[in-house]
């Protein structure tokens, strides 16, 4: 019996192996197994900023379209700040591209991801989805900052199935809604001539959300939230106040209202104005001097 009971264990255990083994022969012409790519609504939701560079498209393609664009192909157009101050529209984000090489871009952190605790994690992107017959149809939204900190500034949004397409769809954007501004010293208690702050108040409003930035004295650095530090950063402000009410958790609308705060500026004539106030703040100090 003991014998049987043995030679049962054996085959049991030779019929196991021979399941689980790989023959010899067909170790060596195993085909690798591809694993299916993950679809485009699967993509992750939290992208760092090492994915995320700066996108500049080659110019050697550019086939210009427009006036503007044909004079600054040629050479006729290459100061950026008069065609600002002229209001010619910019058609072309490569026109920027190509007068602006270093500007830089600050993307706004739209969108969140639910926790396992209950909170959430702020991202560059906010995805939403709309019901289909078919399924969900997924669509990520995001919006970028651009500047060179000297007085050229401007805010665009873009959507896209990706990440990646939204937020160059949002640089694009931006560099076609560039403004400039003025900056200045409207502070009372400071009284200089250097450009450190806002020549004056201004207010911007864009939905429920209102933006007051006020000039403050040299050494006073930014007073404001961490999203429109972005904003007054890239437009090469130093020292600020801000006072904001409304639903500022919508931050879409509080970096708009921000952006509409300093275009208001450029609707006012300011230049006799500080003008005379710079002269009068250097009679006081040779008078001081003196």
């Amino acid at each position: 019996m003991e014998d049987k009971s043995k030679e049962i264990m054996e085959k049991e255990k030779e019929a196991v192996i021979e399941s689980v083994a790989t023959p010899a022969e067909t170790v060596g012409t195993a085909e690798p197994v591809i694993e299916p790519a993950a679809p485009a609504e699967a993509a992750k939701e939290v992208v760092t900023s090492e994915d995320i560079k700066a996108v500049h498209p080659s110019l050697d393609k550019w086939k210009p379209r427009t006036k503007l664009g044909k004079e600054v192909m040629e050479g006729k157009r290459g100061d950026i700040k008069s065609i600002l101050a002229e209001g010619t529209k910019i058609k072309e984000f490569q026109i920027v591209d190509k007068l602006l090489p270093d500007l830089g871009h600050e993307i706004i952190y739209i969108g969140g991801s639910p926790g396992k605790g209950g909170g959430s994690q702020r991202t560059i992107t906010k995805k939403t989805a709309r019901m289909h017959k078919s399924g969900r149809r997924f669509r990520i939204s995001s919006l970028v900052v651009v500047g060179n900190g000297d007085g050229i500034i401007g805010v665009g949004q873009g959507t896209g199935k990706e990440h990646r397409n939204a937020i160059e769809k949002a640089i694009e954007h931006a560099k076609l809604n560039l403004i400039f501004i003025s900056r200045g010293c409207g502070s009372w208690q400071c009284a200089c001539s250097q450009p450190h702050s806002l020549p004056l108040r201004a207010v911007g409003r864009a939905g429920s959300v209102k933006v007051e930035l006020k000039p403050a004295p040299r050494g006073t650095n930014l007073a404001v939230s961490d999203d429109l530090k972005k904003i007054l950063k890239a437009a090469g402000i130093r020292d600020a106040w801000c006072r904001t009410s409304g639903n500022t958790s919508a931050r879409t609308n509080l970096i708009k209202a921000g952006f509409n705060a300093l275009k208001s500026m450029n609707n006012m004539k300011q230049t006799s104005f500080l003008e005379q106030r710079f002269k009068n703040a250097d009679q006081k100090k040779m008078e001081k001097s003196e």
